[in-house]
C-alpha cells in the first residue's frame, strides 16, 4: 500500500471499543489481553459441502483451511475464553456434515478454554454435542458480543462480513477489514470461503450513522488502519 494510507508498525492493531483496548490480529480475529479472550466470526464451516448439495461444486477444503487458521491463531494468543460470533456453520445441518477428523480438531481446540458459540442467523439451533456453550449474546464489563450489529455502544457483532476497497501502487485492492468508530465494531469474516459486504454499503451507515469509522485492513504482513470515507 502506498503512503498515503496509514499503516500500523506490527501484525497486530491495537483497537480501542468502548474503553477497552483489543488487538486486531492480522487473522481477523480479536484479542482481548486482560481475559485472555479471542473473539472470530462467521466461520461458515462447511459452506463447500453446503454448495455441493445444491449442484454447484467447490474445493471442499473450507473447513480444514478454516480451522488451520483458528489453530494457528489460538496458539498465538494462548486464551482462556473463545467466543465464536455466529455463523460458525454455515447452514443448519453443517454441523452433522464435520468429518470425525475435523470433529477432533474442534475438540482439542476447546481442550482446556472455555468456548461460547453464539448463535447466527446460517446456525440458529446448535447442537449441544459440538463442545462448549451455546448464547444468543455475551456481555463482559461494557462489551456485548452478539452476532447481528444493532450500533449499540460497547458492541463488538458480525454478520455483515465488512471489506473495503483502497488504491494503492496504482491499483486497487480489496481486503476484508474490522470497522469501527470506537464505541462499537463488526468484525471480518473468519471463514476460508466467507465472501464481504463493503463498508460503503447502506448497511453500515446504519451502524455507523455519522460515516465517522475506521475500516482495518487486514493486509499482507501488518492491519492498516484507513478512514472509512477514504475507502471506496
Amino acid at each position: 500500500m502506498t503512503d498515503n494510507v496509514a499503516l500500523s508498525l506490527s501484525s497486530a492493531l491495537a483497537l480501542d471499543i468502548a474503553g477497552v483496548s483489543l488487538q486486531a490480529d492480522l487473522s481477523g480475529a480479536l484479542f482481548w489481553e486482560e481475559q485472555r479472550l479471542l473473539v472470530v466470526s462467521d466461520l461458515h464451516l462447511e459452506k463447500g459441502s453446503s454448495f455441493a448439495t445444491r449442484g454447484v461444486l467447490l474445493p471442499p477444503y473450507d473447513t480444514i483451511a478454516t480451522l488451520s487458521r483458528l489453530a494457528a491463531v489460538i496458539s498465538r494468543h494462548n486464551p482462556q475464553v473463545i467466543v465464536a460470533l455466529g455463523d460458525s456453520f454455515h447452514d443448519r445441518s453443517a454441523h452433522g456434515r464435520l468429518s470425525a477428523e475435523d470433529r477432533d480438531t474442534v475438540a482439542a481446540l476447546q481442550a482446556g478454554r472455555d468456548w461460547i458459540w453464539i448463535s447466527g442467523n446460517h446456525d440458529p439451533m446448535l447442537p449441544p454435542d459440538l463442545g462448549g456453550t451455546v448464547a444468543d449474546e455475551v456481555a463482559i464489563g461494557p462489551i456485548t458480543f452478539r452476532h447481528e450489529p444493532t450500533g449499540s455502544d460497547g458492541e463488538i457483532a458480525g454478520h455483515l462480513h465488512p471489506k473495503a476497497r483502497v488504491s494503492a501502487r496504482g491499483r486497487s485492492l480489496e481486503r476484508r477489514c474490522f470497522a469501527s468508530d470506537g464505541m462499537r465494531a463488526v468484525m471480518p469474516a473468519f471463514g476460508a470461503y466467507a465472501g464481504g459486504l463493503s463498508i460503503r454499503d447502506a448497511a453500515f451507515a446504519k451502524i455507523f450513522p455519522k460515516n465517522g469509522f475506521v475500516a482495518h485492513l487486514l493486509g499482507d504482513r501488518r492491519v492498516h488502519a484507513i478512514a472509512a470515507s477514504r475507502c471506496y
